[in-house]
C-alpha cells in the first residue's frame, strides 16, 4: 500500500497499482495548470463514506509507494480517469474493472456515457436534474 500525501498534512492510502495510475492522471492535468476535484469511496472497514480533495499546481502532493518497481500501466484505466476529470464531479478514483467498462467505446456513445454516469454516481452524489425552461 502506498500513500497520496496532500499538502504535507493528510495521507490517503491506496494500493500501489491504483496510486501509480493516479500519479500519471493527476500530474498530466497539473502540468496543464488545471485545478480539479479528486474523489473516491472510503472502504467500509476504514469507516465508509467519501472523500473529495481539491488539487491544483499550488498544492504540494507526494506519491509514496511501498513497491520499489512501478507496475505496468493500463491505458484504459488512465483514459477513464482522464475522462472522469472533465465533468463537474472531477476525477473519480475507480477500480480497474470499472475503468475497463468506461474505457471501451467512444465518449460520444450513449452506452459509454451511461457507464460513466453509473460509476460516478456510486462515488459522488448524483447532480440534480437540470430544469429546461418551457418554450
Amino acid at each position: 500500500m502506498g500513500y497520496l500525501v496532500y499538502n504535507d498534512r493528510a495521507q490517503y492510502r491506496f494500493d500501489d497499482r491504483t496510486l501509480s495510475h493516479l500519479k500519471i492522471a493527476i500530474t498530466s492535468k497539473l502540468r496543464l495548470q488545471e485545478g480539479f476535484l479528486l474523489s473516491w469511496r472510503v472502504a467500509p472497514e476504514d469507516g465508509g463514506g467519501r472523500i473529495s480533495i481539491w488539487l491544483s499546481p499550488a498544492i504540494q502532493l507526494q506519491f509514496l509507494f511501498n513497491e520499489p518497481v512501478p507496475p505496468p500501466l493500463n491505458p484504459k484505466w488512465l483514459e477513464s480517469l482522464s475522462r472522469s476529470s472533465h465533468g463537474l464531479r472531477g476525477m473519480v478514483v475507480m477500480t480497474e474493472d470499472e475503468a475497463e467498462l468506461i474505457g471501451s467505446g467512444p465518449a460520444s456513445d450513449p452506452a459509454v456515457q451511461q457507464r460513466i454516469r453509473t460509476v460516478l454516481d456510486e462515488v459522488s452524489s448524483p447532480l440534480p436534474p437540470r430544469e429546461v425552461p418551457a418554450p
